[in-house]
């Protein structure tokens, strides 16, 4: 008798079309379209988890020059001034000062600015 690939066949069919659960039409139904739907979203979600890393560094970063420019500096010259005064903060954190707690923000603002000069 020859060996027909059951069992391990319905397990990678029934894998990958569970993955393509709730994709649109034949993508969730084929096992051609839904392989290639799914291998093209797992690329994507790849893809995106490094991604998303760039974008709130950039986020925060706009935040915190956002918080700055009504203090009269520049994001540049802030960063500059927090590394001049050994004032170790990482953005999320200056990013969450600027929003939630600006008075503590303005102190650290002048701090920078004091080591500046």
């Amino acid at each position: 008798m020859r060996a027909v690939s059951g069992i391990v066949r319905k397990r990678r069919v029934k894998k990958i079309l569970g993955m393509a659960k709730g994709y649109y039409g034949s993508h969730s139904k084929q096992m051609k379209q839904a392989k290639e739907a799914v291998t093209r979203a797992l690329n994507y979600a790849y893809r995106d988890r490094r991604q998303k890393k760039r974008m709130m560094r950039r986020l925060w970063s706009i935040r915190i020059n956002a918080g700055c420019r009504p203090l009269g500096i520049s994001y540049s010259r802030f960063i500059n001034g927090l590394k001049r005064a050994n004032i170790m903060l990482n953005r999320k954190s200056l990013s969450n000062l600027a929003i939630y707690d600006y008075k503590a923000f303005e102190a650290v603002v002048e701090a920078a600015k004091k080591a500046l000069v």
